[in-house]
């Protein structure tokens, strides 16, 4: 059958949506097409199981979470300083709010990855090789801090994620913006850093 791409991106994002809303448990095929509005039996002949929908998937929501070039451009046009890290991990955060269904996908996946070996691979793989280019991004644009600096401001961005994601009124609906600014002063070294510079 010749599949239509537009279509399977829409299967996808209707995936997403399901995982999202339903947990791994409830991202069925039948499912996916309810959400997509499309005659059931649709996502069946898209996938070939319920492993490959939840691989493909994976990538889709990887697709959908990458920043847009144009407003990381724009965004490069300051000095290389905290204040710049504190601005990439703001954009960070409101790509979390124009896409909360991709992020709370991708944390269900996370948890589902513990139990299916192979798709926890697949995710190990992605995740690693993101934090990677992420580290490699850093010390390229001349951003001030070191390989340790990115891993630590990762993790810490990773935990305010979840929190506000999972349990907002835990830190309460403002406190975001305070809260990123906090994490970058006490993680990233004070200074500006020159084009050319080391790490």
């Amino acid at each position: 059958m010749v599949q239509n791409p537009a279509r399977r991106a829409a299967l996808t994002d209707a995936a997403i949506d399901v995982l999202a809303r339903e947990g791994a448990r409830g991202l069925t095929f039948r499912a996916v097409d309810a959400q997509a509005g499309v005659p059931g039996g649709t996502a069946s002949n898209y996938y070939a199981s319920r492993d490959d929908l939840l691989h493909q998937t994976a990538r889709r929501i990887h697709h959908r979470l990458t920043p847009d070039p144009a407003v990381l451009t724009d965004l490069l046009r300051a000095p290389r300083d905290r204040a710049l890290v504190t601005a990439l991990m703001l954009n960070l955060m409101s790509r979390i709010g124009d896409d909360r269904a991709g992020y709370l996908a991708m944390l269900e996946l996370r948890l589902e990855a513990t139990r299916r070996p192979e798709l926890r691979a697949e995710l190990t793989e992605t995740i690693r090789a993101d934090l990677e280019a992420n580290v490699a991004y850093h010390l390229g644009e001349g951003l001030p801090g070191d390989r340790e600096t990115v891993v630590v401001l990762y993790l810490a961005m990773t935990g305010l994620i979840v929190e506000h994601l999972t349990l907002p009124d835990v830190l309460g609906p403002d406190a975001v913006g305070a809260l990123v600014d906090a994490i970058v002063e006490r993680i990233v070294p004070d200074g500006l850093r020159r084009a050319g510079n080391g790490p």
